[in-house]
């Protein structure tokens, strides 16, 4: 069955960077665009980014554009998020995704930005 298993999240002082992953499995990774969500305190689940299969077209919000990176590795059957400049508003709960709405994604990984 599918499984998304994401690693790498904590505790990250404002300003600082983190990079988180996820594996995959159980379903045909190299052709699946690919998704992070996250959960914010008060506002939902959201759609934060997106891969296509190739690793060539990402998308961003606006809000973390310009300071983070989606990434995957096919061979690996993984993918990653690297964001910098973090700030209180990035703290929640982290999710990979096979699709945009979080249908179907991991366990999820914390981050809390905090001093």
């Amino acid at each position: 069955q599918v499984q998304l298993v994401e690693s790498g999240g904590g505790l990250v002082r404002p300003g600082g960077s983190l990079r988180l992953s996820c594996a995959a499995s159980g379903f045909t990774f190299g052709s699946s665009w690919m998704y992070w969500l996250r959960h914010v305190p008060g506002a939902g689940l959201e759609w934060i980014s997106s891969i296509n299969p190739e690793g060539k077209l990402r998308y961003y919000i606006p809000p973390i554009e310009g300071r983070t990176r989606i990434s995957r590795d096919n061979a690996k059957a993984m993918l990653y998020l690297e964001m910098d400049s973090l700030t209180y508003a990035d703290t929640g709960l982290y999710y990979c995704s096979r699709d945009d709405r979080g249908s179907t994604r991991g366990q999820g990984i914390q981050v809390t930005v905090s001093e």
